[in-house]
């Protein structure tokens, strides 16, 4: 029987990340104006492992990974966030923001799709409808402000799709695993793994070019240090302890949806910081996501309902 506390402070979570993601477009585009997207993810990912280490070398945080199945783990890592941001940098090199957004927006689908194969998870004929009215939501936005696919970039939309099929792996996987690790022992892992990689590619990138010298630079700037400091202890940090709790308590293609209510949180976010305009079709995309998201948690109930009554009315003819 599921923990009522638990469900309501595992969605209170979720929309929480799902705010603090919205918010992570505007500190992203802040670090990448002067750090390359390498730099920035290993400074990002310093400071995430960096702010579980102290307590964990403090003794608050116990960790305990014997007898536990790391390589899954190393494969969970594998694919965030190691390979969704690489993913990710990769593919906007060959496409614009706008287009990531588009494709991303379809990963909630992705997701219901490789759970319903790997967990067996059942979704309802409602609530396959309102995972796609919340992408609809976020397409429809991003179309009426202009932006389209450019099919002839094959190579970036196949990356960027790519992200789609990681980040849906990963929440997957990591509901899997949730049975074996606790949220903090997954999330020190990941972001352990994390970590180590961007600094070496990071590091190998420097020497190659023959500036290690300036690897350190950015730090000087304290808007770069503010925006890695949100982005390393609240989007990635406390993503990964709110993902792996939250897939402890919530189906991972219920979850994923939520995702897609940080396209709302962006355009808020623009609006009050960089002064953009919020439109009809913001609001009316807005809407269609709201009512996606918690038609997807709600509406599956509908179909758990109808066997039992179809049941007793045959019983009663009986």
């Amino acid at each position: 029987m599921k923990d009522p506390h638990g469900l309501k402070f595992a969605y209170l979570l979720v929309v929480l990340n799902s705010i603090i993601l919205g918010f992570s477009f505007l500190f992203s585009k802040i670090a990448l104006e002067h750090a390359h997207p390498l730099d920035t993810l290993t400074f990002r990912f310093a400071a995430s492992f960096a702010g579980l280490s102290v307590p964990v070398a403090l003794g608050f945080v116990k960790l305990n990974y014997r007898g536990k199945p790391l390589g899954k783990a190393l494969m969970l890592s594998s694919m965030y966030p190691l390979g969704f941001f690489t993913l990710q940098a990769y593919g906007l090199q060959y496409t614009s923001s706008a287009e990531g957004g588009i494709i991303y927006a379809f990963t909630p689908i992705v997701t219901m799709i490789v759970a319903s194969l790997f967990l067996k998870e059942a979704t309802s004929l409602l609530q396959k409808t309102s995972i796609f009215l919340s992408v609809f939501g976020v397409v429809f936005i991003f179309m009426m402000k202009g932006s389209q696919l450019d099919l002839s970039n094959r190579t970036g939309i196949i990356l960027l799709f790519m992200t789609c099929v990681a980040s849906a792996g990963y929440t997957v996987m990591a509901r899997s695993l949730s049975k074996t690790f606790s949220p903090l022992e997954m999330s020190y892992f990941m972001l352990g793994v994390g970590f180590a990689v961007f600094l070496v590619i990071s590091v190998a990138k420097h020497a190659g070019q023959g500036t290690l010298e300036t690897f350190f630079t950015p730090l000087t700037i304290p808007s770069f240090v503010w925006a890695i400091v949100f982005l390393g202890l609240l989007a990635s940090l406390g993503s990964a302890l709110t993902f792996t709790y939250v897939l402890s308590k919530i189906e991972a293609s219920q979850m994923s949806v939520f995702a897609n209510l940080s396209t709302i949180v962006s355009i808020a976010a623009g609006a009050i910081f960089l002064g953009e305009e919020v439109t009809w079709y913001h609001l009316l995309g807005s809407m269609m996501i709201v009512t996606g998201v918690i038609g997807t948690q709600y509406l599956g109930k509908v179909n758990l309902v109808q066997p039992k009554v179809k049941a007793e009315q045959k019983h009663v003819k009986g």
